[in-house]
């Protein structure tokens, strides 16, 4: 079996920090546009997708910066995140999405996120 790698996508976000976290942080938040259902218990996260369930731990998360989950299924040291940030000059906030895969599976994986985060700015009021 590969080693998967960790890769990096950026997405400017027009909202402020913490109304961003909700969505990233929260099931009824998640629900809106990560997946069809989302519940939480004891920091696990059960994700729901057209019937088909896959279950996250939720390893770390910092009030309106970052949120860290782990894949139930997936390798111990293998995590996906959603960080926030602030440029420095513009004071945008930026979405910063740190996930794994296979190399041969990176842009494949990018395009999903990139799908996913579109319907997260539809939610958010689409102005992004």
């Amino acid at each position: 079996m590969s080693k998967k790698v960790l890769y990096t996508l950026e997405f400017p976000v027009r909202c402020s920090p913490a109304i961003l976290y909700e969505f990233l942080a929260t099931p009824s938040g998640l629900q809106e546009w990560f997946a069809d259902k989302v519940d939480e218990r004891d920091g696990v996260y059960s994700f729901n997708w057209n019937g088909s369930e896959d279950k996250a731990e939720l390893l770390e998360t910092e009030l309106d910066k970052f949120v860290r989950f782990r894949w139930e299924h997936m390798h111990k040291d293998e995590y996906f995140e959603f960080r926030i940030e602030k440029t420095e000059i513009s004071n945008q906030t930026i979405l910063v999405i740190k996930d794994f895969a296979d190399k041969k599976e990176i842009k494949d994986q990018s395009r999903l996120w990139e799908y996913q985060i579109k319907d997260l700015f539809h939610r958010l009021g689409g102005s992004n």
